[in-house]
């Protein structure tokens, strides 16, 4: 398993050592070693996505870190308001879901799930949309994507939409 100093160490796991990563692994990780970690990891089968995932909300790279760190320091807390997704597949090609805040009861911010092209890289990732009349207009504008780095742990991407342009702005963790 990752440890702390060995993510200060080591900034970029390689694809071997992260089938030993855990979700917790994943918040000491920096965003070049999340790049590389997103980059080998695989699409999932949409299918097998489903339930309630726990979710660790991991580097901001739009944020400069003096500004990110208080928040990263929350995330590590179970204080946060952030639980995770809960996703209810539909057959191999799409699904829906919301996120679980402030309570693992509070289901909030619809989002559907595809497979589609990353924003990141071009290649197949499961596509969150959350642009839907029940959810705010600031939640509407995001559009998030995960990828498996191992059965049952998703690293996503959360992308903002606006003045006609997509912002990278926020990774985040996924698991059973």
């Amino acid at each position: 398993m990752l440890t702390t100093s060995d993510a200060t160490t080591t900034a970029r796991p390689s694809t071997r050592r992260a089938t030993a990563l855990s979700l917790d692994d994943l918040l000491d990780l920096d965003h070049a070693a999340l790049v590389e970690l997103y980059e080998a990891a695989t699409l999932p089968e949409l299918a097998a996505i489903r339930g309630d995932l726990r979710g660790r909300m991991l580097a901001s790279p739009a944020l400069p870190a003096w500004l990110y760190a208080l928040p990263a320091a929350w995330a590590r807390t179970k204080s946060f308001p952030w639980r995770g997704k809960s996703f209810a597949p539909r057959g191999a090609d799409a699904g829906s879901g919301d996120n679980r805040v402030v309570s693992e009861r509070l289901h909030l911010f619809r989002f559907d799930t595809r497979v589609g092209p990353s924003r990141h890289d071009g290649k197949p990732v499961i596509d969150l949309d959350y642009d839907h009349a029940g959810n705010p207009f600031f939640i509407r504008a995001i559009e998030d994507e995960i990828r498996e780095v191992r059965p049952g742990l998703y690293l996503g991407q959360a992308w903002l939409r606006a003045a006609g342009k997509k912002t990278f702005v926020l990774w985040f963790a996924l698991s059973t």
